[in-house]
């Protein structure tokens, strides 16, 4: 931008003027007028951005996609350990009961629509109350 600056009068708080004072240096500015044009800039364009990724340090945004990063390794890695244990307990009850075809696949549609009209969250009890001839 090569347009002449203009000089106008500012009314601010000590407290926020010290502020100034106290962090323009810090980020390399030659006046406090200069920070406080940066800040103006920044946070103009925060504004009217709909995404502030820009606008956030890129510290933050490095931090938070590390976090995520490793939460989607910690679920991934718990995901693996509950499918063994359950793929296990498969096994086993397979060995133990014999059940035909037919049962097999109405059993799967009754627990594909359970788990989807729950959220995920089912019990072993309402199991048990259904395997009993009770609810659902």
């Amino acid at each position: 931008m090569d347009e002449n600056k203009k000089k106008f009068a500012l009314w601010i708080h000590p407290s926020t003027l010290e502020k100034a004072e106290r962090l323009y240096k810090l980020d390399n500015c030659r006046s406090k007028s200069e920070f406080i044009e940066k800040a103006l800039q920044f946070y103009s364009g925060y504004v009217v951005s709909q995404d502030g990724r820009d606008y956030f340090p890129e510290a933050i945004v490095e931090t938070v996609q590390g976090t995520l990063g490793s939460f989607e390794k910690r679920m991934a890695s718990l995901m693996f350990k509950y499918a063994v244990e359950l793929d296990m307990m498969m096994h086993i009850v397979a060995a133990n009961h014999r059940v035909d075809q037919d049962t097999l696949s109405r059993l799967r549609g009754k627990c594909v629509n359970e788990v989807r009209g729950s959220n995920g969250r089912i019990s072993f009890e309402d199991a048990v109350e259904y395997q009993k001839g009770g609810k659902k």
